[in-house]
């Protein structure tokens, strides 16, 4: 068995009143994160038992918590300090700037399939919330509730709660399709399957969105006023959520579409920003910007979800070589018109196809040998 976790966000139905009383727990805990972010930076204490004997009586009396709202604060800003010394391995003191407040299950907060209950400055309250897509979360045998998170976004508030639950691991030898998946820009994705069908998702309407919203941006920098850098951001955010949406949408659609122990098999793109540095700049934007690794992360945890698993290949040669007769020529490609024509045996397709073609078969070499193909050529 594995475990996945997921998160469930769910809209809090609260009241002018609650709203106030959120407000100013959210902003106390903040206040108190960085209170204690202060300390951790001049100490370097990352401890939890030393930090609560020397910082309690402060958290209660100065800040008002309740006992395990320090508690939470503490674990809050150990948190962030840890992930900072993982990621740059360095002491770099983290600023919490906007009101937040993690809640830890059945004590911060509580869940029914009715109400939401949360621990605040002024005590325990009792809230409705909209349920859509909750009901299954509630057989607490299968699904876990971590630390949650509640979260003010332009005056709504929600919960951001991570749920774990078990999944069955898939085995080679369950495996019973495999997918090839090319991922770009012409195409969003062109996808090749034991069928030997192919699939392709146009990315033609989401490439003129993205240069209107870069369009766009440039003309608000060039306001320099407050305002439209307030917007450049409001649009960032709005651009950012409908690309996570399509990602999803697609990643979606890709496990749905296909059965249970499914190999999924994708280009190793995590050098892609340093790859695409080197394009027109008229073209950077796209080329660098462009959403892969979001892609890539929603279609793993879905296929986890569905008993299908993805591995991530050598990109080398992917669109180079004929599938065909195994010929590699980088002038096999063009680019320009997006066709594929092999110099060897004039075998001719899509060069995306291709790319998905190649994947295909090294999905299918991986399960011959239960390694990994370092590059699609064969010597």
């Amino acid at each position: 068995m594995e475990q996945i976790t997921i998160t469930a966000k769910i809209q809090i139905a609260a009241t002018e009143t609650d709203k106030v009383l959120l407000d100013e727990t959210m902003s106390v805990y903040r206040n108190a994160c960085n209170y204690v972010s202060d300390y951790v930076f001049h100490t370097h204490d990352l401890k939890q038992f030393s930090l609560n004997k020397v910082l309690y009586s402060t958290l209660r009396e100065k800040f008002g918590l309740k006992s395990q709202m320090a508690q939470s604060v503490l674990k809050t800003v150990i948190a962030r300090y840890k992930t900072i010394l993982e990621n740059q391995n360095e002491w770099i003191k983290p600023s919490f700037k906007k009101p937040q407040y993690d809640l830890v299950w059945n004590r911060d907060y509580s869940l029914t399939q009715n109400r939401f209950s949360i621990n605040t400055l002024n005590g325990r309250v009792k809230l409705s919330y909209f349920a859509d897509g909750m009901s299954k979360y509630f057989d607490h045998t299968i699904y876990k509730f971590g630390t949650a998170k509640l979260v003010n976004k332009h005056g709504k508030y929600y919960l951001h709660i991570p749920v774990t639950y078990d999944v069955e691991e898939s085995n080679i030898s369950d495996i019973c399709n495999v997918v090839g998946i090319d991922r770009g820009i012409n195409f969003v994705v062109a996808t090749y399957d034991s069928k030997h069908k192919s699939g392709f998702v146009s990315g033609k309407a989401i490439k003129q969105k993205r240069a209107n919203y870069s369009k766009l941006r440039k003309e608000l920098q060039m306001r320099r006023t407050a305002s439209s850098r307030r917007r450049i951001k409001a649009i960032g955010g709005r651009e950012n959520r409908w690309m996570r949406d399509i990602n999803h949408q697609v990643s979606k659609a890709l496990v749905k579409n296909n059965p249970k122990h499914t190999l999924f098999v994708l280009e190793d793109l995590s050098g892609i920003r340093n790859a695409t540095e080197r394009v027109k700049t008229k073209d950077r934007y796209v080329s660098v910007s462009w959403s892969f690794y979001d892609l890539e992360q929603k279609l793993i945890y879905k296929a986890k979800q569905n008993q299908s698993s993805v591995i991530k290949v050598d990109p080398r040669y992917t669109s180079q070589c004929c599938p065909c007769c195994g010929h590699v020529e980088k002038s096999n490609r063009n680019k320009k018109i997006h066709l594929f024509t092999c110099k060897n045996c004039g075998y001719k397709s899509n060069d995306d196809r291709i790319g998905a073609m190649n994947l295909y078969r090294m999905g299918i070499d991986y399960l011959a040998d239960s390694q990994v193909p370092d590059t699609v050529v064969t010597e």
